[in-house]
């Protein structure tokens, strides 16, 4: 079983052990200098590797081509405890955050990647890095490839590929997308990337401005808010920046805010009150409304300058008013920041294109996986967890394809 995998981020890596364990001969294949670039970047924050919450909650965190059934079905053969006991098998000690994350005890993802690395070569696992794919000819029972290599060109040919090439988001990681115009003249169907998990830009009015953000608020974080956009409603924080704002909360309405023909964020720095109960506490009507507010509502630094330059903005003349503007501050977006900023990127191929083993229909024996595929999610351990059960996948479809065959 002579098997090619291509792309040597925690899809590739994940598909070529499970592979290397079925008995197949593993050759992975990379076009950068060294294997999970991207992994060791992801680890920046800590490596938050998967999350804790159940199974049907789960599940329902990954949207795009394929169905939550999919995603019910995959997570069960290898979900979060089983990426947990992984870990633990290479040594890496794991725990739960308060948030239901789940990080290694270190916090860093560098000795994580070497010591899967050592494992994988000592099961056999051939790396060869510095090898970009440049064509994939399809022939009989078999698939021929060309790399490019510093020594100069070399073609071979596999029983099996497995493709796990990335998305398009942090670029110099390698996830650059050039691999597009292989697959579609292969006859592939693929949806255009973009920017998932990101952050979104905001016009700023002048009045909070000097030259873009005032130094004092820049930097600082809403929390304990709850942010809607459309009809969805998530609760936690976001990070006002120079250019608009990031956080978690963004991050799990990209998908809605995509869709709006004018987005904006609609936020509640308030949520566990009501309009009249926040009034209340204002009421009767002062001078100096908006300073006993922030005192008595304990507004932060950032939810205070907000508030406080859009109530000026409009006028706000009440302590009704102004408690419904702290319940509904409506902020428009211009649009998100690039996709080579972005955590993640949505797009890519269309799961119509594969069987329930992710291979491609219409090549047999050709397999992909990871962030190559159609579907998103947000950040919180669900990325990584849909590279490595993705990539498991793929690797045992592609085990029984060459045995069938």
């Amino acid at each position: 079983m002579n098997l090619a995998i291509v792309g040597a981020g925690p899809a590739g890596l994940k598909a070529a052990e499970t592979a290397s364990q079925y008995g197949a001969k593993v050759t992975l294949f990379e076009g950068k200098p060294s294997a999970g670039r991207k992994f060791l970047v992801a680890g920046h924050g800590g490596l938050n590797l998967t999350h804790s919450e159940d199974l049907e909650n789960f599940s329902k965190r990954y949207t795009g081509g394929a169905s939550e059934s999919f995603w019910t079905s995959l997570l069960k053969d290898f979900g979060s405890e089983n990426l947990k006991l992984w870990a633990e098998g290479l040594g890496i000690e794991t725990f739960i955050g308060t948030s239901g994350r789940v990080f290694p005890k270190e916090f860093k993802a560098a000795p994580l990647l070497r010591r899967w690395i050592e494992r994988l070569r000592k099961e056999g696992v051939v790396f060869k890095t510095r090898h970009y794919l440049t064509h994939i000819t399809p022939s009989i029972d078999s698939f021929n490839l060309t790399f490019t290599t510093p020594e100069g060109v070399m073609r071979n040919s596999y029983d099996a590929i497995i493709l796990a090439l990335g998305g398009a988001s942090w670029p110099r990681t390698g996830s650059t997308a050039e691999w597009i115009p292989l697959l579609q003249s292969l006859g592939i169907s693929i949806k255009p990337f973009e920017a998932s998990n990101c952050g979104w830009e905001v016009d700023w009015p002048d009045y909070f401005q000097k030259e873009t953000m005032p130094s004092n608020i820049e930097g600082l974080p809403l929390k304990n808010i709850a942010v809607s956009a459309g009809n969805q409603s998530i609760k936690g924080e976001l990070l006002i920046t120079k250019y608009g704002f990031e956080g978690g909360a963004l991050y799990q309405l990209a998908r809605v805010l995509r869709g709006m023909e004018y987005p904006c964020l609609s936020i509640d720095l308030k949520p566990s009150f009501t309009n009249e109960a926040l009034s209340q506490k204002i009421s009767p009507f002062t001078k100096d409304m908006i300073g006993e507010a922030v005192k008595t509502w304990r507004l932060g630094a950032a939810a205070t300058e907000l508030l406080r330059s859009a109530a000026c903005k409009r006028g706000i003349s009440s302590p009704f008013t102004l408690a419904s503007l702290a319940k509904s501050l409506v902020i428009p977006l211009s649009g998100p920041r690039p996709i080579a900023e972005a955590i993640s990127s949505a797009g890519g191929v269309s799961f119509s294109e594969l069987n329930e083993s992710l291979m491609v229909k219409s090549l047999p024996g050709l397999f992909l996986a990871g962030e190559m595929l159609d579907w998103e999610a947000p950040t919180g351990g669900y990325l990584l967890q849909g590279c490595f059960s993705t990539g498991r996948l793929a690797a045992c479809g592609a085990i029984q394809h060459i045995t069938r065959v």
